[in-house]
């Protein structure tokens, strides 16, 4: 169950992400500054993390071994996940985009089969290809079903721009962001704390976001002060502390693809979180009927996939432990 606390609170400090980007878009700020600030500030607090536990050398030893996979799936595992989610934020409001990212409860189901796992046979441990685990993907299928009930009635008076430009880029973001960790986590091999990792993504992916910067200084000048202090909230917030929660968890069920959907899935509350910050401090209208059954079905979804999942923890504890 620890895996799973750890997913809803990082649930909570990821709803962040989807009301400060729509509050820095609706007073005029870019989705360029959005996104790359973030990862800016991001450095600062997460090196005083590693360098107080004393653990930035064998960091930057892991990082000198293999910098062009690093860079490679850093990029994509962040700068392909943040980029979308604030570009889409120009198009369609955070409940539709928080919304609409919980497709990457199905989308790590999916990506399973680029995966290897340990299981345990009577000869011994071998080595096989991931499986999509289809009973936690019926939870999931739950949960969806719940968010859909949920933006229903508010999709229907979106245009069809903001639904193609509001929408697409968070499905591509959906498959980016658990590819990427997944890969990182294949590459690290357990050799790295999840500070570690999370540090290292955020420097070895420091290329695409000063491109990224490059053209919006030119495109759109630099970034107004206002824009530049969200921005530093939600590095703290999304960025670190979120972003931390999330790897632990995921770090805790490395190597078992049912656990990990379950931690993936925890992530629907960030529906949930959007929705009452959104009501807090944009002042978004209550949802109606309809919406509280989506939300039952959110949650009730999430309490299934964590039953399935803990019914098969022996099995899965002693696949692990080989």
């Amino acid at each position: 169950m620890r895996p799973i606390i750890l997913g809803i609170f990082a649930a909570f400090f990821f709803a962040f992400t989807f009301i400060f980007n729509r509050a820095m878009d609706l007073a005029g700020g870019s989705w360029v500054w959005s996104a790359s600030l973030r990862y800016f500030f991001m450095i600062p607090f997460l090196l005083l993390i590693v360098m107080g536990r004393k653990n930035l050398k064998p960091l930057l030893k892991e990082l000198k071994t293999a910098p062009g996979k690093w860079t490679l799936w850093s990029c994509i595992g962040f700068g392909l996940f943040y980029a979308p989610l604030c570009f889409s934020a120009s198009y369609a409001p955070g409940w539709l985009i928080a919304a609409t990212w919980q497709i990457t409860i199905i989308s790590g189901s999916l990506l399973a089969p680029l995966f290897y796992e340990k299981v345990m046979t009577i000869n011994g441990p071998i080595i096989v290809r991931g499986k999509i685990p289809f009973k936690g993907l019926a939870m999931s299928l739950i949960i969806l079903m719940g968010i859909v009930l949920m933006q229903l009635e508010q999709a229907g008076t979106l245009s069809v721009t903001a639904i193609v430009l509001g929408v697409m880029p968070v499905i591509i973001a959906s498959f980016a962001y658990p590819l990427g960790n997944r890969k990182m986590m294949d590459i690290c091999g357990g050799r790295l704390d999840v500070f570690q990792r999370v540090l290292g993504m955020t420097l070895a992916s420091m290329p695409f976001w000063l491109i990224l910067s490059i053209y919006g200084l030119v495109t759109e000048g630099p970034p107004s002060i206002g824009q530049t202090f969200q921005s530093g909230l939600v590095a703290i917030s999304s960025g670190v502390i979120a972003t931390i929660l999330f790897f632990q968890a995921t770090d805790l069920v490395r190597g078992n693809m049912q656990k990990l959907a379950a931690v993936e899935a925890t992530q629907a509350m960030e529906v949930l979180f959007a929705l009452i910050g959104e009501v807090w401090l944009l002042n978004t209208s209550l949802p109606n009927a309809v919406s509280w059954l989506g939300m039952l079905l959110v949650m009730g979804g999430m309490v299934l996939h964590s039953y399935i999942t803990h019914k098969k923890a022996p099995l899965s504890a002693s696949k692990e432990s080989a």
